[in-house]
């Protein structure tokens, strides 16, 4: 196994720095802390930036492997439509049901070419809520 920084020589992949663009409204630059006070969230932010920096180039290894032609942006943008939402269904008696589901947004392709399953649906829960009051007659 090569090293990080040696991971991207050779097939166009992160050599030297870019000027950045102008940050845009909802742009990568526009998120981007612009003053940080103190040393441990100077640290804290370069973690997480080589953090997000090896998720890149081993999603970009496996899309070479799996998914030529397809750019680590590009699945990140894919998979950025799945989101998890709670249906509530109340029942007759007063109690709730809950079922905790994840969006499929046509995701099936990628997902078998990248050799990659979503988790279970987890089980429905029934919640019991305080008993109606009694309607009157």
């Amino acid at each position: 196994m090569e090293p990080l920084p040696a991971a991207g020589r050779g097939r166009g992949g992160v050599q030297e720095p870019q000027r950045p663009a102008p940050a845009k409204a909802g742009g990568d630059l526009a998120i981007r802390p612009v003053f940080h006070q103190l040393g441990a969230r100077i640290e804290a932010h370069i973690f997480i930036a080589f953090l997000a920096y090896c998720l890149h180039v081993t999603l970009a290894r496996r899309l070479h492997a799996l998914a030529p032609g397809l750019t680590p942006r590009s699945v990140i943008e894919k998979f950025a439509a799945v989101q998890m939402i709670d249906v509530h269904l109340p029942t007759t008696d007063g109690r709730e049901l809950v079922l905790t589901r994840y969006t499929e947004p046509e995701l099936n392709l990628l997902l078998k070419k990248l050799k990659l399953d979503l988790p279970a649906q987890p089980p429905p829960k029934i919640t019991a809520s305080a008993p109606a009051p009694p309607t009157p007659l």
